[in-house]
C-alpha cells in the first residue's frame, strides 16, 4: 500500500477530455455504446430531471450527439421528456436488475444479512466498490430507523464509510494511488477525514486490523463497522457492515460484540461464493 501521493497532474479543460481516447483504434471497443451509457449514467442525482444542455455538459458530448441519445432511450421506453427536460423510466431498472439477477453474491447475502440483524438487533448491509463509491447489493434494516436512507442500489462516498474503507484497503497499490490523485474528498461532518494523507493512515490501519469502524464521518450519530467478504482465491468482492446511532452501540461494543459475528457470518458467505 502507497504511503506518499503521486503529484497531481493540472486537469485538461473540459471540453478536451474524451474517456474514451485509449479505446480509439481498439476494433472491439464500441465508443457509441459507450457515450449512451454515460448518458445514461448522467441522470445521477439528477431528480429534477435533466435537460440536453447539462447532460451535454456532464459528458462532454455535443448536444447533437446528446439530442440523439436521449431521443433513441426515449424511443426504447427508457426516458421521457417533458417540455425539454428528461427523466428516466421505471423501465431503465432492467439494465440494473440484469446484474442483481445474475450474479449470486446479493442473493447468497440477503438470508445471511438478515441472520446477522437478528443477532446484533441493528441494521446490516453488503456492498461493493463502484468507482469511487460504493454501491448497496443487499440490505436488511431493523426496526431501529436512522436518517440516513438507503436501499439496494444507493451509492456513497468511499472515502468516508466502513465498507468503503475496507474494500479500498485492499486494493492493489497502483489502483489505491490513482483512487487517491482523484477523489475529492468532501466534510460531510465536523468529523470527516479529509486529508489524503489521513485516509491513507487509516486504510493502512483497517489492511492490518482487517476491518473498519467509522464513527460519524458521513453523518451525526451514524455508527458502522465493516469486514471484506473474500473468494476462496483471497480476492475482496464486497465489504458486509452493520450500522447503528450512537445512544445504541459505543465502539467498544462494535469491536467486542458485533465485530465477531461479521466476520463468523462473513466467512460463511465468502465460502458460499
Amino acid at each position: 500500500m502507497p504511503t506518499t501521493l503521486e503529484p497531481k497532474r493540472a486537469p485538461k479543460p473540459a471540453q478536451t477530455i474524451d474517456p474514451f481516447s485509449e479505446m480509439e483504434g481498439n476494433r472491439n471497443f464500441v465508443i457509441s455504446f459507450a457515450r449512451g451509457l454515460e448518458v445514461i449514467q448522467s441522470f445521477y442525482n439528477e431528480s429534477q430531471g435533466i435537460t440536453a444542455a447539462r447532460v451535454a455538459k456532464k459528458t462532454n458530448l455535443s448536444r447533437a450527439a446528446v439530442r440523439r441519445f436521449l431521443i433513441t432511450l426515449e424511443m426504447l421506453g427508457y426516458a421521457e421528456n417533458n417540455a425539454g427536460v428528461y427523466h428516466l423510466r421505471p423501465s431503465v431498472l432492467r439494465i440494473g436488475c440484469s446484474y442483481l439477477t445474475s450474479t449470486t453474491l446479493p442473493s447468497l447475502a440477503q438470508p445471511i444479512l438478515e441472520q446477522v440483524s437478528g443477532l446484533i438487533r441493528e441494521s446490516t448491509s453488503l456492498s461493493a466498490l463502484d468507482e469511487d463509491n460504493i454501491i448497496y447489493l443487499a440490505r436488511h434494516t431493523s426496526s431501529r430507523v436512522l436518517s440516513v436512507g438507503l436501499s439496494v442500489g444507493s451509492r456513497l462516498p468511499a472515502y468516508c464509510t466502513s465498507m468503503g474503507r475496507v474494500l479500498l484497503a485492499d486494493l492493489p497499490p497502483k489502483q489505491l494511488t490513482q483512487y487517491l490523485n482523484r477523489v475529492k474528498m468532501k466534510k460531510w461532518t465536523s468529523k470527516t477525514v479529509t486529508t489524503k494523507t489521513g485516509l491513507i493512515h487509516i486504510l493502512n490501519q483497517v489492511a492490518t486490523d482487517r476491518y473498519a469502524i467509522v464513527d460519524g464521518e458521513l453523518e451525526p450519530g451514524l455508527r458502522s463497522i465493516a469486514v471484506p467478504i473474500r473468494t476462496p482465491q483471497g480476492r475482496t468482492v464486497a465489504a458486509m457492515n452493520a450500522g447503528a446511532h450512537v445512544s445504541s452501540v459505543t465502539v467498544e461494543d462494535m469491536t467486542t460484540r458485533i465485530l465477531p459475528v461479521l466476520r463468523q457470518h462473513a466467512e460463511i458467505l465468502s465460502r458460499l461464493l
